[in-house]
């Protein structure tokens, strides 16, 4: 894995050992930043469930102001503040629940990215919450990462609505903004 653009560009990651977290693939990033290459100048960022960060590490890379990385995993943290000192950027590192993280974080974002581990639902919970918080702009982009068969139909009930769907071979990207 390596960052595709920016400041960063060509620079490889870190990425955690074993099978628990699922790297975003190089050509599904490209695709996905270059969907958002107009909002992310300036952009405060916000990647939930981070990984090694690679999402919010091509955010800053490409121009985000200000990134927030949440992982529950200690490794993953640790190797998200070892990506960005290899990377030259900053950010913020939580390790934590999500769900309990999102309390004590300071919005609002411009841009919420996250990829949560599939058929859980902890997507749905997320947003739930997000659309009772000051956490995204009232003009700002939610990302999810999520399996083909993920249903968003709620999402009407949160004020919410799909604006775009990016489906790949086996996930997608769901782009979601505030109703």
């Amino acid at each position: 894995m390596r960052v595709i653009a920016g400041s960063a560009k060509s620079l490889k990651l870190k990425t955690a050992p074993g099978l628990e977290t699922r790297p975003t693939q190089d050509r599904i990033k490209e695709t996905l930043f270059n969907m958002i290459s107009q909002f992310l100048i300036d952009a405060k960022f916000l990647d939930l469930f981070a990984g090694s960060g690679g999402i919010g590490i091509e955010a800053l890379s490409r121009g985000a102001r200000e990134a927030v990385f949440v992982d529950k995993n200690k490794v993953c943290t640790s190797i998200i503040k070892e990506n960005l000192e290899h990377t030259h950027l900053e950010g913020k590192v939580l390790t934590g629940n999500v769900l309990m993280e999102l309390s004590s974080l300071e919005g609002p974002f411009d841009i919420i990215f996250m990829d949560p581990p599939y058929n859980l639902e902890l997507e749905k919970q997320v947003l739930e919450y997000l659309a009772n918080s000051n956490l995204i702009n009232e003009e700002g982009l939610i990302i999810v990462e999520a399996d083909l068969h993920t249903e968003f139909s709620y999402l009407d009930q949160l004020s919410m609505r799909v604006i775009k769907e990016k489906r790949y071979k086996t996930n997608k990207h769901v782009f979601i903004e505030k109703a």
